[in-house]
């Protein structure tokens, strides 16, 4: 039995934050030798060199409007926001970062309401985004009941959110025109690469190549750059496509909870009831979330 285009959306969906939950213990590993703006740019870097492999195809010039839209999406995706999130963790908590990434769907959800007519969530919609953040602040707390404020950490988390929903927008709106995932996601890639160039220079990259000598460094950044980073990326475009933008971001709240379960079996950290409730609060917030969503014709 064949599956429809949006069961083939949901579950390209599920794969993508499978992986996306476990980039953390990859990323916790090379942060004892790498700094978190060179991990960013040798991941996307070898994830646009693996698109070219899987795609060796050229995406031609668009014109001036169309590459402007790419362009936003590779600056908001890729370069601004995990820019803003890897730096809102040098001011501030993994916890406060944790619990305010997860209003992302709701930016999403915001944006689409103007961006995208055809996207219209009901009062279910934010109820379930309740549900899932009051679950993802259980699980990001995990024991932790003390909440350090600062200002400019939380706000960079913010805009984090605020930059993955114009993200997502910005690629339904591409998708929408037809185009190759994987030379759209390459496209994303190349520009979210080129605005990141300065932000190498101010972080002081080092290139340091000799580092990836180390076989487990070099597992780690070929699973984030292929894996999370190219396959991911254009799985979750397609699955954009498929499904529409507000709908698949609700998966984003599965991320803490696949993490979480890495986390215990890879890195033997503590597992707490304060989690376990996380948990159960965040899948009956994405499932109440998920479900009704209805479309404007």
């Amino acid at each position: 039995m064949l599956l429809t285009k949006r069961t083939q959306g949901h579950l390209i969906a599920l794969m993508t934050v499978f992986f996306w939950g476990t980039t953390f213990i990859s990323t916790k590993t090379l942060l004892i030798e790498f700094k978190p703006i060179e991990i960013l740019f040798f991941r996307f870097l070898l994830g646009y060199v693996t698109l070219w492999i899987l795609c060796p195809r050229l995406l031609v010039w668009q014109g001036v409007k169309q590459e402007f839209i790419f362009l936003c999406a590779g600056l908001c995706g890729i370069t601004c926001y995990f820019l803003c999130e890897n730096i809102a963790l040098t001011y501030t908590t993994a916890s406060n970062v944790g619990i305010i990434t997860t209003l992302a769907p709701i930016f999403t959800a915001l944006l689409a309401m103007f961006f995208l007519k055809a996207e219209t969530p009901p009062k279910r919609f934010y109820v379930g985004c309740l549900f899932a953040s009051v679950g993802v602040g259980l699980i990001c707390f995990n024991g932790k009941y003390v909440l350090s404020m600062n200002p400019l950490g939380d706000l960079l988390a913010m805009l984090a959110c605020l930059f993955w929903g114009c993200y997502s927008i910005l690629t339904k709106k591409s998708s929408n025109r037809g185009y190759n995932t994987i030379l759209l996601t390459r496209r994303f890639f190349f520009y979210g690469l080129l605005l990141m160039l300065p932000a190498l220079y101010l972080f002081d990259f080092k290139l340091n190549l000799d580092r990836f000598s180390n076989t487990t460094n070099l597992f780690n950044i070929l699973f984030l750059g292929v894996g999370a980073s190219a396959i991911c990326f254009a799985s979750w475009n397609y699955a954009v496509k498929l499904v529409g933008a507000v709908k698949i971001s609700i998966y984003l709240y599965l991320v803490p909870i696949l993490t979480i379960i890495g986390a215990v079996l890879m890195l033997n950290e503590p597992f707490t009831w304060l989690a376990a409730f996380g948990t159960l609060f965040t899948l009956c917030g994405v499932l109440l979330s998920e479900r009704k969503i209805k479309i404007k014709k």
